[in-house]
């Protein structure tokens, strides 16, 4: 339950962080050159990062997590459909544009996730034992 509830609150902040960036901070405000690349790619980052919370909240009936070769099936799984996704964006009738630098930034944000989550994961297994 500690990880469910962990993850149902990162995902909302994650959620409305991504907005923030794709519908406030992009369109209104002003962005220096040599922070758009960051902020290009924020979205990609943070979506990326909140893949284990959303496997764990959304997906618990697939996903346990319950062990890391769970939670890196988890994230290996996830970001392969990130970077199919990503060539997907290849095909011009979608109208989306291909970056390597989303792939790149999806790689980083996973990483980051499953260290995250698996730390949780640790934290939540000591709370048991305890």
């Amino acid at each position: 339950m500690y990880l469910k509830n962990i993850s149902k609150w990162t995902m909302v902040t994650g959620t409305l962080l991504i907005w923030i960036v794709k519908l406030v901070i992009r369109p209104f405000v002003h962005i220096p050159s040599v922070v758009k690349p960051l902020v290009g790619f924020a979205p990609n980052l943070i979506g990326s990062f909140l893949l284990p919370f959303g496997a764990c909240f959304f997906f618990q009936r697939f996903f346990r997590l319950q062990t890391p070769i769970h939670l890196t099936f988890t994230c290996s799984f996830g970001l392969l459909l990130v970077i199919i996704n990503e060539y997907l964006q290849l095909i011009p009738v979608f109208g989306r544009t291909f970056d390597y630098l989303d792939i790149f930034s999806s790689v980083v944000g996973v990483f980051c996730g499953h260290l995250a989550f698996a730390r949780l994961m640790a934290s939540q297994i000591s709370r048991i034992q305890v």
